[in-house]
């Protein structure tokens, strides 16, 4: 017996350590799988997933499944093998008291049943205000600068604990019903130990029982019983995480929206695009439009302007050239040929985008010069730099390229970050540039002086430049004026001017108020100019 436990100490500790082992492995291989399918995503499949969501997913969610693994490897193999071995020992001694402990596994199976349907439905709310929590803090701290320059310390506060108080009610609701399940256990083991109390006395009585196998019958019922009660541990633990099992799952399952063909173009011959018949939904079948039946023709090396009011379309018109979301009528053509037709990461290569909201990562400037090129030298990081104006402002910070950026950009202004953003799609070399009202925070001499770079030194690659200020697409070869996604206007500036009463009066208007956006109200520009 002393070496038996010896032995039963050393397994037990071995049993721990591997357990864990292989429970971190798990987490950590679901977390990889998890993270490389949302690398896989299209944009219309992340729109479906929140990024708070997304988070919770991979931290909460995986952190409760990886607990209730390493529980269910730790007893899934004990706790069965003692409950098997003590029923077998207890039918030997006595069959009809052993048939007590049949209708206790019944009657305990039942209660348990009854108590986990009610608490499975509970954590699923629970972890959806999870999801709403960790939104919650995620727009608090991304807009900590917004909500301390409008003093609304105090209105986040009470969001944010009407959040959690949410969220602590339905715990509690959850664990209060998850309590009944020791109760229900104590219930079965003592009314186990009284029935076989009662019967087996009478039994020995009569002679058909001897005291030494009821004593026996006691200790094999105390291993049937710490077994259930070890098996109902993992019952608890698998209830809560089956929540976090689909949520995973939601996510593994989830089919993108778009891929590579099998016999896949890999070559992007020239920049040329063509928009033939497009119509686009960002909601499938909804009937709400951003793009109406687009046509359109851009030649290799050409510099198009697009303009328009907020909301025509302009976004959603250049996120189809580098297929970031498909379209739901007609084609879109890269070098003449279907962009669904190309290899995803070949046509990507090619088609640079600086979008409106610049993304900055943190590591020094070089670093994330280089996501544009992982093997740009100095000199090439430099010349880019040059174009982009970004030379000015990084030559005069002490460690110059070195310089450390933080997280998101903070420590660089609105245009720097635009001009860096600039600089690391030039790397890229492609033959497609798209520039989102990505000067937007410019002012509009070093704007300039970045469209004059580009027409020098990158002639042969198509720019597509969304403005708001008619300054900086003017001197493009054509501009395109969008509204409400269709085409109001496709020429030069001079032509748009003599034949497009809409462009005509907006581009009046900014000249009038010193130079402001597409959206200026003629009323407004009028009245500037009376001032």
């Amino acid at each position: 017996m002393l070496a038996m436990a010896c032995l039963s100490l050393v397994f037990g500790a071995l049993a721990g350590r591997y357990a864990s082992k292989a429970s971190t492995g798990f987490a950590s291989s679901l977390r990889l799988a998890l993270y490389e399918k949302v690398q896989t995503f299209a944009f219309s499949n992340i729109d479906k997933f929140s990024t708070a969501g997304l988070v919770t997913r991979m931290t909460t969610d995986v952190t409760n499944v990886q607990n209730a693994y390493q529980m269910t490897l730790r007893i899934a193999v004990r706790a069965p093998l003692m409950l098997l071995c003590s029923m077998a020992m207890c039918f030997f001694i006595n069959v009809r008291l052993s048939l007590i402990f049949l209708a206790a596994m019944v009657v305990l199976g039942g209660a348990l049943f009854l108590i986990m349907s009610k608490v499975n439905r509970i954590f699923t709310k629970v972890f959806r205000e999870y999801d709403a929590l960790n939104a919650d803090v995620q727009e608090n701290v991304g807009g900590i600068r917004t909500v301390k320059s409008y003093v609304r310390e105090q209105h986040e506060k009470g969001k944010f604990q009407k959040a959690a108080e949410k969220l602590c009610a339905l715990s509690i609701k959850a664990e209060s019903r998850l309590a009944l399940n020791s109760p229900a256990m104590m219930i079965v083991v003592y009314g186990c130990m009284l029935l076989i109390s009662w019967f087996g006395a009478q039994f020995i009585v009569a002679g058909d029982l001897t005291t030494g196998n009821l004593t026996s019958l006691f200790t094999y019922v105390m291993g049937i019983l710490m077994s259930l009660m070890m098996l109902s541990m993992v019952f608890v633990m698998i209830t809560m995480s089956e929540a976090n099992a689909r949520r995973i799952a939601e996510v593994l399952n989830e089919t993108p929206s778009m891929g590579s063909p099998k016999a896949a173009e890999s070559v992007v011959t020239d920049g040329s695009i063509d928009f033939c018949g497009v119509s686009f939904s960002y909601k499938r079948g909804s009937g709400e439009k951003s793009l109406k039946n687009i046509d359109l023709h851009i030649k290799p090396g050409e510099t198009v302007g697009i303009i328009g009011p907020t909301g025509c379309g302009k976004s959603s018109l250049v996120n189809l050239v580098c297929r970031l979301y498909d379209v739901e009528e007609g084609r879109v053509l890269v070098g003449g040929k279907d962009v669904r037709e190309y290899d995803l990461n070949a046509l990507r290569e090619q088609v640079a985008v600086v979008l409106q909201k610049n993304v900055l990562f943190s590591g020094s400037i070089l670093k994330n010069l280089r996501w544009g090129k992982a093997d740009a030298t100095l000199e090439e990081c430099e010349e880019a730099c040059r174009l982009a104006c970004a030379d000015e402002f990084i030559e005069r910070f002490p460690e110059k390229y070195e310089t450390w950026v933080e997280q998101g950009g903070s420590n660089l202004s609105g245009g720097q970050k635009q001009r860096l953003c600039i600089a690391r799609a030039l790397l890229k070399n492609p033959k497609i540039l798209i520039l989102d009202d990505s000067t937007s925070a410019v002012d509009t001499a070093t704007d300039a002086k970045i469209r004059a770079a580009f027409a020098q030194k990158i002639p042969g690659t198509t720019k597509l430049i969304v403005a708001q200020r008619i300054s900086s697409v003017q001197d493009a070869d054509r501009i395109l004026v969008l509204n409400e996604g269709k085409i109001s206007g496709f020429d030069t500036h001079e032509n748009l001017l003599r034949t497009n009463p809409a462009y005509r009066e907006i581009y009046e208007a900014q000249n009038a108020a010193g130079g402001g956006d597409f959206d200026l109200p003629v009323s407004e520009g009028k009245e500037s100019e009376g001032l």
